[in-house]
């Protein structure tokens, strides 16, 4: 037997219920069904964000207070008696200075740049491929592919490194020190999550139109260039948002394959302002929130794609 939802309407407040088998539903004056408040996930998130910014904010705190407060008392003591503190922007100049962030800021931005372009461009193409093309293997090749995500970066970088050692003494043309080296590094490590992410997503673009296109006597470079990028840009801005944060925040490729020297970048930087015994490690939390800056910008202006593109295809 088939049960009707009963509607009852306030008519003073314009408010409408209906009961469908047993249960009672709530509308807004737009019709919208009113979803119950949950408050258990409510107060669960709270807890888990409250528990990533604490030590944030102890960060913060601690560069914003004198040196011979930082090291007689904890950070928590100036949030309990903050008028009786003495809070100093001192910190965050001294870290300015001994960071060179003139220049250090414009080799992090020459660095991630072209590392976080360079994966997403030849990733986005190999997922075309893997998701429009039909040769022998596909699903093998993608499987290996698959398989590189498991390796890490670190037991990679002595052969990496011997590589580049000897391309520079064959050619005259040196790869260590320069920013090409990271760019190859990163680039090449990113590649498999990144085609797994996009041909995921492209997998959900609609076939008709491809073929649409193909009757049209479009060709592959124009179906790419002209539907499949335009269509993808929340994938492919959600994974861009991804490699520019690991790269930007990246030390051990900097350090390895960069060194200190002209093109050392702010991670490098802010790890010489530590100093040999460690006494400057109040010169690192100041640091640290001015390399925070652009990553926070860069995330905080396009987080609408992160979820987006990251989430797509997933439960096709």
């Amino acid at each position: 037997m088939t049960v009707i939802p009963t509607p009852i309407v306030d008519e003073d407040s314009g408010k409408r219920e209906t009961i469908d088998g047993g249960r009672k539903k709530k509308y807004d004056k737009t019709g919208a069904e009113k979803q119950k408040p949950r408050v258990l996930i409510t107060v669960i998130t709270g807890v888990i964000a409250i528990a990533w910014l604490f030590p944030l904010l102890g960060l913060l705190v601690t560069s914003l207070r004198p040196r011979a407060d930082v090291e007689s008392t904890g950070w928590w003591t100036a949030i309990l008696s903050p008028f009786q503190t003495a809070w100093t922007l001192e910190p965050f100049a001294q870290a300015w200075t001994a960071l060179d962030a003139g220049t250090t800021f414009w080799n992090s931005v020459a660095v991630t740049v072209p590392a976080t372009v360079l994966p997403v461009m030849f990733a986005a193409m190999a997922a075309y491929a893997f998701t429009f093309f039909q040769f022998r293997g596909k699903e093998i090749y993608f499987a290996v592919i698959l398989g590189l995500m498991v390796v890490p970066v670190q037991i990679a970088v002595i052969p990496i490194l011997q590589l580049f050692v000897w391309f520079g003494d064959v050619t005259g043309i040196p790869i260590i020190g320069q920013y090409q080296a990271a760019w190859i590094v990163h680039a090449t490590f990113a590649m498999p999550l990144a085609i797994y992410i996009l041909r995921n997503y492209m997998q959900t673009l609609p076939n008709s139109l491809i073929e649409a296109a193909r009757v049209d006597g479009a060709s592959h470079f124009q179906i790419f260039w002209r539907l499949i990028v335009p269509m993808s840009v929340p994938a492919l801005a959600s994974f861009a948002i991804f490699q520019f944060l690991w790269v930007w925040n990246d030390f051990f490729v900097a350090y390895l394959f960069i060194q200190s020297g002209p093109n050392q970048v702010l991670t490098q930087g802010l790890y010489t302002l530590l100093g040999q015994y460690g006494q400057g490690w109040q010169r690192v939390a100041a640091g640290s929130f001015i390399t925070l800056v652009v990553p926070l910008a860069i995330f905080f202006g396009l987080q609408r794609f992160f979820v987006r593109g990251l989430t797509a295809g997933s439960v096709k």
